[in-house]
C-alpha cells in the first residue's frame, strides 16, 4: 500500500508540474478582461498650513472726476496771479491710523476707460515741467500741480481721472512684495477691477 500511495503522490506531482509549465509567461495568453469598479475614495489627508495674509481691508476708489481750482496770490500792483492749481479728494478711510501706519498711493488715468494710460502720482514731466503732488491730511487727499489737469469730457468721453488706494498696515518692517509705482502691478497684487 506504501508503493500505490507512493505512485499517486508522484503521478499528482507530475501533473501539477506540467500543469504550472503550461501556464508559464512563455505561453499564449487571452486578452484581458475589462477593468474593475472604482474602488471607495480614501480618507481626506490632514489640514494645509494657513496661506498668506490676504488684502481684504485694503479700500480703493472708482475712477473719480476731479475739478482743480486755481491757487492765486495778489501782487503788488492788485493784480491776481495764479501759483498752481488744487483739488480736495474727500476720502472716509483716511483715519489717523492710516495716515500712520498705511500704504496711501494716487493714480491718474490720462486718458480714457476704454484706453487707460494709468500715471502713479507724484508725477513730474522733465519735458514739459508738468507736476502734479498728493498730500494726505484726515479724510482728504489734496492735489497740488502747477497746471490744470481736471477731469474733462470730450465727446462724451471723461478723461484724466483719479483713484486712490489705501492700504492698512499688517505686520510692521515687511518687505513688499511689488512696485507700488506700476499700477498693472498693484491692480493685479490687489485684484482691483478697471
Amino acid at each position: 500500500m506504501k508503493r500505490m500511495s507512493f505512485n499517486i503522490i508522484s503521478c499528482l506531482l507530475l501533473a501539477f508540474a506540467l500543469f504550472a509549465a503550461s501556464c508559464g509567461k512563455d505561453g499564449d495568453t487571452g486578452p484581458a478582461g475589462p477593468a474593475g469598479p472604482a474602488g471607495p475614495a480614501g480618507p481626506g489627508g490632514p489640514a494645509g498650513p494657513a496661506g498668506p495674509e490676504g488684502t481684504a481691508n485694503v479700500i480703493y476708489s472708482d475712477w473719480l472726476d476731479v475739478a482743480y481750482k486755481p491757487d492765486t496770490v495778489h501782487t503788488a500792483g492788485g493784480a491776481i496771479d495764479t501759483v498752481g492749481y488744487f483739488a480736495d479728494i474727500d476720502v472716509d478711510g483716511l483715519t489717523l491710523d492710516m495716515l500712520t501706519t498705511g500704504e496711501i498711493k494716487v493714480y491718474l488715468n490720462g486718458f480714457s476707460a476704454a484706453d487707460p494710460t494709468v500715471i502713479p502720482l507724484p508725477y513730474f514731466n522733465a519735458y514739459s515741467g508738468l507736476s502734479i503732488n498728493p498730500l494726505f491730511f484726515l479724510n482728504t487727499i489734496e492735489l497740488y500741480s502747477n497746471g490744470d489737469i481736471s477731469t474733462v469730457t470730450q465727446s462724451g468721453v471723461k478723461y484724466q481721472q483719479y483713484r486712490y488706494i489705501l492700504i492698512p498696515g499688517g505686520t510692521p518692517a515687511r518687505k513688499a512684495p511689488i512696485d507700488w509705482n506700476n499700477y498693472k502691478a498693484v491692480q493685479q497684487y490687489l485684484g482691483l477691477k478697471n
